[in-house]
């Protein structure tokens, strides 16, 4: 079988093929570690009549291998395959066309010979995680803002510590967040942003000057979101460190961190960019991948007051060792990268498989198709 579509130069995906309605021919593998709704599966049967579809109840997260039950003559007709970080060779699967990731990251794949040596589709989860994230995002900075962190203890304690000033705690409201990386996570941080009296400042690695270079074209959980970019008050852009720079020096409450992990930007928030956030000591998230940040810059900004505090739920390296010292930095409210647990992230990642089905038997372009340019 031929892939239905290929990446032109530019990273965007073109057609290839002529539409197959039934997807005749094609067989889905689902690897993940529960059972598909029965209903799920029977709509895909009465969508696509020509569709087989395998479930293997097998967690890739957890599993160095793929399942053994398995066998090599299975491999050779999957053509779509639903998984985490475990993958076939391109030997293995010589007809596969299509891979949806369980996970709106991609970094796990840059290096694969599978992405790096073929022309297959693959596709994230992206979109699945802002209404959840967002909430963390938010939940932990106010928690911040209004001394939680404190009063956990002095409940642990069973200690009333009652405060006669009536100025110890800053509201939301008349504040800037920066959002570095406005894809789906930084757009719905955005809405509930707004949503809480705060200022909105946006920040990505392309321009976007025009009305339809601001929207969103990724999935979107209905009625969430900044579909049409219109919620920052300014945009900024760029890649050098002075763009970057500028950014940072706009008088951010809050930063929050969204970007996906690359090369160009591992150690993207280092010692120079905390010294830039001093000013106006900045309240930093990141909730993108831990190595975004330079994690002994990050310890010494927190301990020298360059910043208020982070939330963090990712972090670098993490698991983050028991005798790590940024477990004792000031001001730092740490998680177990569990900002995107929700039990509605199944649901929205089938959504998102059963899209990028309809658009392959359409001969359409994918939802969420990883850039082999950019690499996310």
């Amino acid at each position: 079988m031929r892939n239905v579509l290929l990446e032109n130069p530019s990273g965007t995906a073109v057609m290839d093929a002529a539409s197959n309605k039934d997807l005749t021919g094609h067989k889905l593998l689902m690897l993940v570690p529960w059972d598909p709704p029965a209903e799920y599966i029977d709509g895909l049967h009465e969508a696509f009549p020509g569709l087989e579809v395998v479930h293997a109840n097998w967690d890739t997260w957890r599993e160095k291998t793929l399942p053994s039950h398995i066998k090599e003559e299975d491999w050779k007709t999957v053509t779509i395959l639903l998984t985490g970080p475990k993958f076939p060779t391109k030997e293995a699967a010589p007809n596969l066309q299509l891979v949806q990731l369980q996970s709106a990251g991609a970094n796990y794949i840059l290096n694969n010979p599978l992405f790096t040596d073929t022309d297959i589709a693959f596709c994230t989860a992206n979109g699945v995680h802002p209404p959840q994230i967002t909430e963390w995002i938010i939940c932990t900075y106010l928690a911040f803002q209004h001394h939680i962190p404190h009063f956990l203890d002095n409940i642990k304690e069973h200690k009333w510590e009652h405060s006669w000033n009536d100025s110890d705690a800053q509201d939301a409201v008349s504040q800037r967040v920066g959002i570095f990386g406005y894809g789906s996570i930084g757009r719905q941080v955005a809405r509930v942003a707004k949503a809480i009296g705060m200022d909105v400042y946006a920040y990505t690695n392309r321009p976007r000057p025009t009305p339809e270079s601001r929207r969103d074209h990724s999935y979107i959980v209905p009625g969430l979101g900044d579909p049409d970019g219109t919620l920052p008050s300014k945009w900024f852009s760029g890649t050098t460190p002075e763009e970057i720079t500028e950014f940072l020096s706009a008088d951010l409450d809050l930063l929050v961190l969204a970007v996906p992990l690359t090369p160009q930007t591992k150690g993207l928030i280092s010692a120079p960019q905390f010294q830039t956030l001093r000013g106006k000591g900045t309240f930093v998230v990141n909730i993108g991948r831990g190595p975004v940040i330079n994690t002994d810059d990050l310890v010494t900004a927190l301990n020298e007051g360059w910043i208020r505090g982070a939330a963090l739920d990712v972090t670098d390296p993490e698991p983050l060792p028991k005798e790590h010292p940024l477990w004792d930095a000031k001001n730092v409210i740490i998680t177990p990268h569990v900002s995107g647990n929700s039990a509605s992230y199944n649901r929205r990642l089938l959504d998102i498989l059963r899209i990028n089905l309809e658009r392959l038997s359409e001969g359409k372009e994918f939802l969420n198709r990883v850039s082999r340019k950019r690499g996310y």
